[in-house]
């Protein structure tokens, strides 16, 4: 099952027109997916503090679909794909519409492990690794 995370559109996300930045986006796709590691029982501190590493953003495309404005309640739907040397996300962001929702936006994220003290890349400390493998999800993309 995806996780969700909702934010509000604030002020600052928004340029003058009050359409949220290409930017924000990628500040809540972090935050939706640090409080899906948070609500499994994998806090990033617990990783770095127990392990000496942490997760990092090797890669992420975006597609935007529909522009999130001023005031909007979004919500972020995060799901793993795959988790080998890199772990792959994918996460929708979406509005509610009535008794609908209407997607804003994909992500397609893939996060690499690495040492705190060298940043070189190493294999995902257990039970990072067993937890998200647990948590592996088929996901078909819908274009409308």
């Amino acid at each position: 099952m995806a996780h969700e995370h909702r934010v509000r559109v604030y002020f600052e996300d928004t340029d003058a027109g009050g359409v949220a930045y290409h930017a924000t986006y990628l500040r809540w796709a972090e935050r939706a997916r640090t409080e899906a590691l948070r609500d499994m029982g994998l806090p990033h501190q617990a990783m770095t503090e127990q392990h000496g590493c942490f997760l990092v953003v090797k890669r992420v495309g975006v597609e935007y679909e529909r522009p999130a404005r001023l005031d909007d309640l979004v919500l972020i739907r995060s799901r793993i794909r795959r988790v080998a040397a890199l772990v792959h996300i994918t996460q929708e962001v979406w509005r509610p519409k009535g008794d609908a929702e209407e997607r804003l936006a994909v992500l397609e994220v893939e996060l690499a492990c690495v040492a705190a003290a060298t940043l070189a890349p190493r294999r995902l400390p257990q039970p990072w690794l067993g937890a998200l493998r647990s948590r592996i999800e088929a996901l078909e993309v819908e274009k409308e």
